[in-house]
């Protein structure tokens, strides 16, 4: 009886997962029936995860990384997370969506990538509908230059979408472009 409730469900499997907070890199395994780091941490019953074979690292702390058998992370305090391994989409789950490239900040984090939006709609109408707790981006790329983290390029990573602005279509800028500086007799100089 209960193959027959349950057999449609995926098998538990073990996921690696990084999982970037405020002020540490959470590395470990999470038990899961889910394929994609999106499913797992917006499918979080408790607003937490309980990680094994965790190994928690500090951002500037010259202290070893702190080893535990066990972890329960609050997802509240995530910014977001990285898969260890890729997901290869199902077809059959697939909704058609267009990408978008992004700039997402989470502070103290950056993370620039493809955002994915349901078609035929305004960017800005597109944006409103970008729903879920945790948004994935693809072709991502994160860094921060506050606490140190080098520039690392992953297929995709799931942000906090309560922590987090998202810029997009966004170019960078100068603010300073085209303003000379004033010497000291009031002229503009460049």
């Amino acid at each position: 009886m209960l193959t027959a409730m349950f057999g449609g469900l995926a098998p538990e499997t073990t996921a690696g997962v990084t999982l970037y907070t405020d002020a540490y890199v959470v590395r470990g395994q999470v038990q899961t029936r889910a394929r994609r780091l999106t499913d797992i941490l917006n499918r979080a019953e408790n607003g937490f995860l309980v990680l094994t074979q965790v190994t928690l690292d500090e951002f500037g702390s010259k202290a070893s990384a702190i080893q535990s058998d066990y972890a329960q992370v609050n997802l509240g305090a995530v910014l977001f997370g990285v898969s260890d391994e890729p997901v290869e989409p199902a077809p059959e789950l697939r909704m058609p969506k267009v990408s978008e490239q992004a700039l997402i900040s989470v502070p103290p984090f950056r993370i620039v990538g493809r955002i994915h939006v349901l078609p035929e709609r305004d960017l800005r109408d597109a944006l409103d509908e970008l729903t879920g707790a945790f948004v994935p981006v693809t072709d991502a790329t994160y860094w921060s230059e506050i606490v140190g983290e080098p520039r690392t390029t992953v297929n995709a990573v799931a942000f906090n979408h309560s922590r987090a602005q998202i810029l997009t279509p966004y170019r960078v800028s100068d603010p300073w472009e085209g303003m000379g500086t004033r010497g000291s007799s009031g002229d503009a100089t460049a």
